[in-house]
């Protein structure tokens, strides 16, 4: 394999993870496909750009663009919790929204990030700009990761992944479930904002589409992780969601090395995603009937 294949998929690996786990936190958490990410990613890539081009400091714009990501997503949690909008209408109705907010951010469908810009990444001199996404993207996904893990094991944090695991229970025990969902609702948009907003960098450019099939993008990395390893505690499953990414990053890679064309790729991301969440139930499937060959051979040496 390519040398150069594999260092690109590890950065661009590490700048989707910060993504996927964004999308994470509500899927598995809350158990809910939070259609919000399309129209949050770009959100954050709209918001960075533009400070940038104003002559904001790049950390700053960054920074900037990870907060309208959480607003996107407290707008989510409000219509879900508060007007008990369906949680996969209230992400769609927020993502076409922010298709018009990304266009009035930029001013246009597409910001430039010329090279006199400075980005976080041009701040930063180290090697080639692959070698240099990847020290920034794993530095910035090691303090999530950490950020994440702490705040999940505080008293706060244990009340939202209580929310997620038994709604009705969680509220018998006083604990307010509407503030809970909210605020991971807040903070995956948030992450999945910061996704944009790196990748924007990365890119040299924020394009109002560069959102469409982030949710799947997300959704692959996740599911290969959790084929990896299955019931880790949640810091691993963090890790682990990394591998994914990268995972997927290369076999994408691979795809369009092998010369498929470019315009398929968003079939080739949907039949992806459809065999990897189907695995688990050919595993399911395929351990049955060799429990049923085990037992069937028992009965049989029995009589």
């Amino acid at each position: 394999m390519d040398i150069d294949i594999l260092t690109s998929s590890v950065a661009q690996g590490f700048l989707w993870a910060i993504m996927a786990i964004g999308v994470y936190l509500t899927f598995r958490i809350l158990d809910i496909a939070d259609m919000t990410a399309e129209g949050s990613f770009p959100l954050g890539a709209a918001i960075t750009a533009h400070a940038i081009t104003q002559g904001t400091n790049p950390v700053v714009a960054t920074l900037m663009g990870a907060a309208g990501g959480a607003l996107a997503g407290w707008v989510s949690g409000i219509m879900t919790t508060k007007l008990h909008i369906p949680d996969l209408l209230s992400g769609i109705l927020t993502m076409t929204g922010l298709y018009s907010v990304n266009l009035f951010v930029m001013g246009m469908a597409n910001v430039p990030l010329t090279g006199a810009m400075k980005t976080v990444f041009s701040m930063i001199s180290i090697g080639d700009s692959t070698t240099t996404t990847i020290v920034v993207g794993g530095v910035v996904i090691a303090i999530v990761i950490i950020l994440l893990v702490a705040f999940f094991n505080t008293e706060m944090g244990l009340a939202a992944r209580a929310v997620g695991n038994n709604e009705d229970m969680s509220a018998a025990n006083g604990i307010n479930a509407d503030a809970m969902k909210i605020i991971v609702y807040m903070i995956s948009n948030g992450l999945i904002a910061l996704s944009g907003s790196l990748m924007a960098q990365t890119n040299g450019y924020a394009d109002v589409s560069m959102g469409i099939g982030t949710i799947v993008i997300a959704l692959a990395g996740i599911i290969i992780a959790e084929i990896l390893l299955r019931n880790i505690s949640f810091g691993k499953r963090l890790l682990t969601i990394i591998v994914g990414a990268i995972i997927y990053r290369l076999i994408i890679a691979i795809v369009l090395e092998l010369g498929v064309d470019a315009n398929a790729l968003r079939l080739f991301y949907a039949l992806m995603l459809t065999l990897f969440l189907s695995l688990p139930l050919v595993q399911k499937k395929v351990g049955q009937m060799q429990q049923r060959r085990k037992n069937s051979k028992s009965m049989k040496e029995d009589d």
